[in-house]
């Protein structure tokens, strides 16, 4: 089967195509490389001992991804394409709607003109918003409160529109919770450009010395320490959730909804401790304001996933701050 991952050479998309390799697909990627490096897909390979095909292509560039898909019989794709970061979509909202909406709305076009029907949408726990309980389903209200969790809604809704339109349409939305991480070889892992906006990069920067110290973003939540707290889940076993889904598209299921986590929730301080713990490094923080758009907890029902994907997050919080902390030391400053 032959797989185009958009937003490829990203922090998901790079693990992600590594198991699509070693799972014997062939894989296409599409990444304008705003805010991943090229040298990723070069590791990739590495890892896996296969080669991929690369374009350079904004999904705005309606006529380049067309080329794309000409050249490449693209049997399903995966689309993790987009600007990421909830306080950065907070300050530039025009961006990110026009960036990953209409980014989305050009790839859905492209492949209904090429005939594909196959597609893993890479979704996130933001649609919850601020959850009237815990732990979330995937039948929860969807909402949100930032607008790079609004992006995901209304593409969700898009799929959801175009499912009702043409059912013999294959999607499966997966709603992530917090991908940490890295590829155990160290070879591989996320690479902010900036000062990172999600809390273990930020943290193994100050741990290696990069940044003087971590800013928590308020300490009087209505949590156990005060902190906000997370489903942290282990990017292989994020990776791994794709090659399910893919599998489950092969029985043409129509549009399945599943969300992977860890279905345990973790406070800010608890992992400053356990990077700590792992890195054998004190890591310097400070308490400052809250950030506008955070919620106080966040973490998942991952038993549908379990049940009808026989996929579970195997690897602990020991685990993730173990390979965070092999990536940062081995590549300081990322891919560069």
């Amino acid at each position: 089967m032959r797989v185009l991952v958009t937003g490829g050479a990203g922090y998901i998309g790079s693990h992600t195509c590594v198991e699509l390799l070693l799972a014997g697909y062939e894989v296409i990627v599409v990444d304008s490389l705003i805010n991943s490096r090229e040298e990723s897909v070069r590791r990739i390979e590495e890892i896996s001992g296969r080669k991929l095909e690369f374009h350079k292509v904004d999904l705005l560039d309606k006529s380049g991804l067309d080329r794309v898909f000409q050249q490449a019989k693209v049997d399903a794709v995966i689309h993790f394409a987009g600007l990421k970061a909830v306080g950065e979509s907070v300050a530039i909202p025009l961006q990110y709607y026009k960036n990953n909406i209409s980014g989305s709305l050009v790839l859905f076009e492209v492949m209904a003109q090429h005939g594909v029907r196959n597609l893993v949408f890479s979704s996130s726990a933001t649609v919850y918003g601020d959850p009237a309980s815990l732990p979330i389903t995937e039948d929860f209200p969807i909402k949100s409160s930032n607008p790079y969790g609004w992006c995901k809604v209304m593409i969700e809704q898009i799929l959801q529109d175009l499912y009702l339109a043409d059912p013999s349409l294959n999607i499966a939305l997966l709603r992530y919770f917090n991908p940490v991480g890295a590829h155990p070889t160290g070879r591989i892992g996320e690479d902010p450009k900036g000062v990172p906006n999600n809390l273990v990069p930020y943290i193994s920067q100050v741990a290696v010395g990069k940044l003087p110290e971590l800013k928590i973003f308020g300490n009087d939540y209505p949590t156990p320490d005060g902190t906000g707290v997370r489903d942290y889940i282990h990017i292989m076993d994020l990776a791994s959730g794709h090659i399910k889904a893919l599998e489950k598209l092969a029985a043409n299921p129509g549009l399945v909804i599943y969300n992977l986590g860890t279905g345990k929730g973790y406070s800010v301080l608890e992992m400053v401790n356990a990077f700590a713990e792992a890195s054998g490094k004190k890591i310097p923080y400070k308490i400052v304001e809250r950030r506008p758009g955070d919620i106080a907890s966040c973490y998942a029902d991952p038993s549908k996933a379990e049940k009808d994907l026989f996929w579970k997050a195997s690897r602990d919080i020991k685990a993730m701050c173990a390979d965070t902390w092999r990536w940062q030391t081995k590549n300081p400053n990322g891919y560069e």
